[in-house]
């Protein structure tokens, strides 16, 4: 029984090692035994941990989980939305560990598991930089090993963070999102709305005009003339449950504040929002990600990775807003790549 145990072992390392053929299995030195190793003391909560947050108004908390353990690569990942949860970046299960790589969900505050005040004085930029801050400290995470990847609103929560905390982080990612909302709004106006049929469009403008966004027509139009040419180019019968639910729990006091009622462009509190000048103070090696059929204008998102200093741009062709799923081997491929040449000083 003991040898047919060791025999098992040694398969299953071998089929470990074998998964993964064009980067190779895990960094040297690091098995699936650290990969998978306890790091709190305790009862064990699969990777979980709830981050107090205090703040005048009264104290919260913020979801956070764990997967994997590296200490030289720690990924934390920003959706977007805003208002979405963390859970569209489960397709991160799939490709990651294999790569010995960790990566960390955490839900903002307001979305998923973390605490909702129902406040939309919270829903606020430099608050939430601050919040990722209070997450960065909990989570032990450095200059050594902390990367950040922004999606979306996510993307501009991570340029502001690293505007002003860059000291902190080790590799910074900025995936689907424009550096200027105003430019993005540009964008959604002349180029993405003269794509849709013309009657669509009337129609549309028409129900936005009369501010009627609960009307199931909206999103009967939206859904297969722009969510499905520019959010998510798979079959929408084939939209993936992960990003499905994600989407159907989106707060949409948080979302309609800060980004607006309407798909094209924005009219929140982010409507002004642009840090282009300031890019190039970011230091920290950066990858930009974009999408030929992105709600996001490719064009510009390879730009940030000229404005910063050490920049790198991905192009998922075949992919749009969510291109870690229609575009997905491109986009992880890409990511991983980017992840590992940071860390080996290849950037």
């Amino acid at each position: 029984m003991k040898n047919i145990c060791t025999l098992l072992v040694t398969m299953a390392g071998f089929f470990a090692s074998c998964s993964s053929p064009d980067t190779g299995a895990m960094d040297s030195g690091q098995t699936l035994g650290s990969y998978f190793a306890h790091t709190e003391p305790g009862v064990q909560s699969g990777g979980i941990k709830i981050i107090p947050l205090k703040t005048d108004k009264g104290d919260f908390t913020l979801w956070t989980k764990r997967f994997g353990n590296n200490p030289k690569i720690k990924l934390l990942l920003l959706q977007g939305g805003p208002g979405c949860t963390h859970e569209y970046w489960e397709c991160m299960e799939s490709f990651l560990p294999a790569e010995g790589i960790e990566f960390i969900y955490y839900d903002q505050l307001g979305t998923g598991f973390s605490s909702n005040p129902d406040d939309t004085t919270f829903w606020d930029l430099p608050r939430y930089v601050e919040e990722l801050e209070t997450v960065r400290q909990a989570l032990g995470l450095n200059k050594d090993n902390f990367f950040l990847l922004g999606h979306s609103w996510g993307g501009i929560l991570a340029m502001q963070y690293a505007l002003k905390y860059q000291d902190n982080l080790k590799g910074l990612i900025i995936s689907n999102m424009m550096a200027s909302c105003p430019e993005y709004g540009q964008y959604a106006e002349e180029v993405l709305a003269k794509q849709l049929d013309p009657a669509v469009l009337q129609e549309i403008r028409a129900i936005e005009a009369r501010g009627d966004y609960a009307n199931p027509k909206y999103m009967e139009l939206l859904l297969p003339n722009f969510y499905n040419k520019h959010i998510c180019r798979l079959p929408l019968e084939q939209w993936p449950d992960p990003m499905n639910r994600a989407l159907d729990k989106i707060n949409q006091s948080l979302y309609v504040t800060m980004q607006g009622p309407s798909e094209f462009g924005i009219a929140g509190r982010l409507a002004k929002w642009d840090v282009k000048d300031q890019l190039p103070g970011i230091k920290t090696p950066t990858l930009s990600i974009g999408a030929t059929h992105d709600t996001m204008d490719p064009e510009h998102m390879k730009w940030i990775s000229t404005a910063v200093q050490k920049g790198r741009f991905l192009l998922c062709p075949n992919g749009s807003h969510m291109c870690m799923w229609d575009d997905q081997k491109t986009y992880m491929n890409g990511l991983i790549a980017f992840l590992k040449d940071v860390d080996g000083g290849r950037l």
